[in-house]
């Protein structure tokens, strides 16, 4: 057994699944951590829908998908950010119309060019297994410049999600900084999209921060806690698709989830002890 598992490693697509996953888990955990706070836990999956119309333009027009449904997510996260500040829309409502809007793109566009493509089918369902070297490259291009920007903007939006009124108050330009972390979110989704794929993303951005959130400490620790919760359910994930020759993203996100049951029947027992 542990012959088999050390040659694992002299794949190269398990090499590279394996840089692209740990470095997913990182932009995840800590764009996702700003997006819960912010109660906008949605706003990941409804980028991925609008990824998936961008995937579908892409691939209707013999054009590099990752290209089409970048420029779509910047689109949808522009156009769901100018919703919320200039109406009366509510969040949840705009999130929802950039969602549908995605899906109905590209079921039309699908419709138009018979059907599904295997192509389609792994950035709907993910498969990390299949990672391109080119794909390795734009992913650790994208974590770098989102892991790069929080660092240099962290304080800022960290003021922005727990206290956006006083944040404007105090001079600071919420909306343009409001855009540019959209403009990151919509990286991070692309980004992730060939780990879990469009149906799965929430998975990796809210589920770890939601877990890490249980353990009580503060941003800092929380977000390091996710990115540990993160990166070993993407590692585990790996092996064992591997290993029973399941789907890496379902496997993943099982993982993550199983990770949130236990820590939330173990903070329930230690309270009940605690009680008694």
């Amino acid at each position: 057994m542990s012959m088999i598992t050390w040659e694992i490693f002299e794949f190269g697509f398990i090499q590279r699944a394996l840089i692209a996953g740990i470095a997913i888990s990182a932009i995840c955990s800590v764009i996702g951590l700003f997006l819960v706070l912010r109660r906008q836990s949605l706003f990941g999956d409804s980028l991925a829908h609008m990824a998936f119309g961008g995937i579908a333009v892409g691939l209707y027009t013999n054009t590099y998908p990752l290209w089409t449904a970048f420029i779509a997510s910047i689109l949808a996260a522009l156009g769901i950010t100018k919703l919320q500040h200039s109406s009366n829309i509510p969040a949840d409502s705009a999130v929802a119309i950039m969602l549908t809007s995605g899906l109905a793109i590209g079921i039309l566009l699908l419709s138009l060019s018979g059907g599904f493509s295997v192509d389609l089918f792994s950035f709907l369902f993910g498969n990390i297994l299949l990672v391109s070297l080119e794909d390795t490259l734009l992913i650790s291009l994208l974590t770098a410049l989102v892991l790069l920007s929080v660092a240099i903007l962290y304080k800022k939006f960290l003021y922005i999600t727990f206290d956006e009124q006083q944040a404007e108050v105090s001079g600071l330009q919420v909306q343009r900084l409001d855009y540019f972390f959209i403009v990151l979110a919509s990286l991070t989704v692309i980004a992730s999209m060939r780990l879990v794929g469009v149906l799965l993303i929430s998975s990796l951005i809210v589920i770890p921060n939601i877990t890490a959130m249980m353990f009580g400490t503060g941003f800092k620790k929380t977000v390091l806690i996710s990115i540990l919760i993160s990166m070993t359910s993407v590692v585990i994930g790996i092996f064992l698709s591997y290993m029973v020759n399941s789907a890496p993203s379902g496997t993943i996100a099982m993982i993550s989830i199983s990770v949130f049951l236990l820590v939330y029947v173990g903070k329930y027992l230690i309270k009940k002890h605690s009680n008694n």
